[in-house]
């Protein structure tokens, strides 16, 4: 029987004919009120069996996508009231299909065939890409950098957002549809493009975009200074008991790190973002987690320079209006002169977006003007052999767009090799 909770959330949908929560909404484009209609019907097999048509990341994005800012954002019932909780049924499904034991090998019709794909990057691109692949029959071998797969899954968003279980078994399921892994293997290291070429009809490159990037501030260089991304990627050991530690910026990864840094006892944790409040790309619910935390909030400030001898001691602040400008759709944060001031800080983490690695900027394909991969609108890079998605090559940045560019590019490459898609 379903859980009474659930019960009520899917009979609150109205299993709209137009579904504006698939289309307009969710990036992965989902059939919502299907696969919540499937669910009504206490056909938890069938629910899952629709969303694992477009999705292989359902028990993952159930769960830490920015739901107000997707689907349920454009949900008909959130019009007048309060929006179907689409994010708590999509993981309900995936929870209780993996208790029942169905898999993804047991929904897909997989026919194999010679065809050779290789994906570079385990992350949400290269696995949903990977998946996709196989489910038509394509040998995909993935070559993951680390002794692990996942990616942000696994190193970027904290155990009480994503339980580390829930990806690997996530991550099972999709290797079980065949696909191969090669681990410790780095691009430009012991991992040659080149050399792919010869053996693969085509290679995806999803290894991300995780250098983050920098201001370009006074003290930036101090020790202190930190990177939101290395420091969740690569579990950078800080004791930050009694400092006070300021992040920069308003995205969820400046979120997850404060409250990350907020759980090792800290004396202060303060973001600090040059915007206001209802400009804050995180998503609501994690910026109201963390005031309830104890986080504290400066809005509409910007840092002006850091202050130290050779370690990070204070931070000089700027206040900041917000003002309209000519072709700009967002308010522009100007600085306001003469309301600078200071404050002690021990560490500081910038998490204002990633830019690539410099291995990738040796690759030799064209990138474009931000520093991306250039792409076409097929995802494929100035060499037509080669496809580039997520971060690597600019897409928006959420899980689920990144794992909709994967799955965009294996229905490119399927096509491309003449494969009828499944």
């Amino acid at each position: 029987m379903i859980d009474k909770n659930i019960t009520e959330k899917v009979e609150y949908c109205l299993n709209c004919k137009v579904k504006p929560c698939s289309n307009k909404g969710c990036p992965l484009e989902n059939d919502i009120p299907n696969f919540i209609k499937a669910v009504k019907e206490n056909d938890i097999k069938k629910a899952y069996e629709i969303l694992s048509e477009t999705t292989v990341l359902p028990g993952v994005c159930g769960r830490i996508c920015p739901h107000m800012k997707q689907c349920q954002g454009s949900c008909v019932r959130g019009i007048k009231g309060n929006p179907v909780e689409i994010g708590k049924i999509e993981k309900y499904v995936y929870d209780t299909a993996k208790e029942n034991g169905i898999k993804l090998k047991d929904i897909y019709n997989i026919k194999p065939n010679n065809k050779k794909v290789a994906v570079i990057g385990g992350g949400p691109a290269g696995l949903t890409c990977s998946a996709f692949l196989a489910k038509n029959g394509v040998n995909v071998t993935i070559y993951e950098q680390y002794n692990y797969l996942g990616g942000i899954l696994m190193h970027g968003i904290p155990e009480f957002r994503l339980p580390k279980e829930i990806v690997k078994k996530t991550i099972n399921d999709i290797l079980d549809l065949g696909i191969n892994v090669e681990y410790n293997k780095k691009l430009g290291v012991n991992l040659k493009l080149e050399e792919l070429k010869t053996e693969y009809d085509y290679i995806f490159l999803a290894i991300g975009a995780n250098k983050s990037a920098k201001m370009g501030v006074q003290g930036e260089n101090l020790e202190g200074v930190y990177g939101g991304n290395e420091l969740l990627e690569h579990d950078i050991k800080i004791d930050f008991r009694n400092k006070n530690v300021a992040v920069i910026g308003g995205g969820n990864v400046a979120m997850d790190c404060a409250r990350t840094i907020k759980r090792q006892n800290p004396k202060s944790v303060k973001v600090i973002y040059r915007r206001a409040e209802e400009q804050m790309p995180a998503e609501k619910k994690e910026i109201e987690d963390a005031k309830k935390e104890g986080i504290e909030f400066l809005f509409q400030n910007n840092i002006a320079k850091i202050i130290g001898k050779e370690k990070v001691e204070k931070v000089e602040l700027i206040k900041t209006e917000l003002i309209q400008k000519e072709g700009e759709k967002r308010l522009v944060p100007v600085n306001i002169e003469n309301s600078n001031y200071l404050i002690d800080i021990d560490y500081i983490i910038m998490t204002l977006g990633g830019t690539v690695s410099d291995e990738t900027l040796e690759l030799g394909l064209t990138l474009n003007k931000w520093g991306n991969i250039l792409i076409d609108e097929n995802y494929q890079t100035s060499d037509k052999q080669i496809f580039a998605g997520g971060d690597l090559a600019g897409v928006k940045g959420t899980v689920a767009w990144a794992a909709r560019s994967g799955r965009d590019v294996a229905e490119n490459i399927i096509r491309k090799m003449g494969l009828t898609k499944i």
